[in-house]
């Protein structure tokens, strides 16, 4: 089968940005990926980037990966997302994801509480919205719109969209959110993805949504975020790969709630993961970044030469998965052009 590729900018500022974004992104719609997607947490937003991108590029899929469910109320996601979609000629795709307890009530003074009850019921009402079948009257657990007892009433959004049905995925990778996602959304976007031992990881958790929401792989588009640096100074991009593996297990999360150190255990490297968290967390970072072992940075990422990386490409579609959500992580753009180009071709 032929993979779908998208090409991960990241966060405006920490990954590429300006015109250095913009050639990026339409030399990647030259070679044949099929979207771009962009981050948000607490720096730049989706929303605003994407809307720069839909003008000034012509047949690329424009995908938020993620839009954060505290940072703006489902009616919000649902109107930057229609307006979006009408700017680009019907190119967009929703990602929604409940970021984590620091970033959620520090940030967005969002409490973290049922944050994958909350998504889900947040999926529905922006739906509803986009259907626009008739005005918007839902009495739920999280969302109640209009407010009861309040002096507002049922809305209808004030202009056709471009469609009445834009994808969504969800960012998951806990166990029973990976099960939401296989029940409700239209893909799932994983990140620090193993291609080798995802099955083991969640399987069990796809096929149960899968079956409770009543449908089957073809209706589930898996769509892994992939670190991949072909040929040039790999070196240099093993060490991309291994600092922000460092941030993610030592600085995103406390020792209570780590989402991504608890991915790891799963993986097999759970020792590895808790030991770079803990220097991370005492301050010496040098420690942490020493303590990630290659082996943990080859399995989330595809770098290597041209052959190396098609070998392991072929794992990805012997195993059913639909698209790669690819960030190149070499610092020299000329050689993330070749990255992508060659991929591009490999992916045919």
């Amino acid at each position: 089968m032929s993979l779908k590729l998208g090409l991960y900018l990241g966060y405006w500022g920490i990954g590429p940005r300006g015109q250095e974004a913009l050639d990026t992104v339409r030399f990647a719609e030259e070679v044949g990926f099929e979207s771009v997607w962009v981050a948000e947490s607490y720096g730049s937003d989706v929303v605003s980037v994407l809307a720069w991108l839909a003008g000034q590029t012509e047949k690329i899929k424009l995908g938020a990966a993620i839009l954060q469910v505290p940072a703006r109320p489902p009616a919000a996601a649902a109107m930057a997302g229609a307006t979006i979609d009408a700017l680009s000629g019907g190119r967009f795709m929703f990602g929604f994801g409940p970021s984590g307890p620091q970033v959620s009530e520090g940030w967005y003074g969002v409490p973290y509480s049922k944050p994958w009850g909350r998504t889900r019921e947040y999926v529905q009402v922006v739906r509803e919205i986009i259907a626009r079948k008739e005005k918007l009257d839902h009495q739920g657990e999280h969302y109640q719109l209009p407010l009861p007892d309040g002096q507002g009433k049922p809305l209808k959004l004030n202009f056709k969209p471009e469609r009445d049905y834009i994808p969504v995925f969800l960012g998951a990778i806990g166990r029973k959110s990976v099960e939401i996602a296989a029940e409700v959304a239209d893909g799932w976007i994983p990140i620090f993805f193993s291609v080798d031992r995802f099955e083991e990881a969640w399987g069990e958790h796809i096929e149960a949504g899968l079956a409770r929401g009543n449908r089957s792989r073809e209706d589930f588009e898996i769509s892994p975020s992939v670190q991949v640096a072909i040929d040039g100074d790999l070196e240099a991009a093993r060490n991309m790969v291994r600092m922000g593996l460092v941030l993610y297990f030592g600085g995103m999360g406390s020792r209570k709630t780590n989402f991504y150190v608890d991915l790891a255990h799963r993986f097999g490297f759970g020792e590895v993961a808790d030991e770079v968290q803990r220097l991370f967390q005492a301050g010496d970072k040098e420690g942490a970044f020493k303590a990630l072992t290659d082996e943990v940075v080859n399995t989330v990422s595809l770098i290597g030469t041209e052959a190396e990386v098609a070998e392991r490409l072929a794992r990805f579609g012997e195993n059913r998965i639909d698209r790669l959500i690819v960030t190149p992580v070499h610092p020299d753009q000329a050689e993330q052009h070749h990255t992508i180009e060659r991929l591009a071709e490999l992916a045919k």
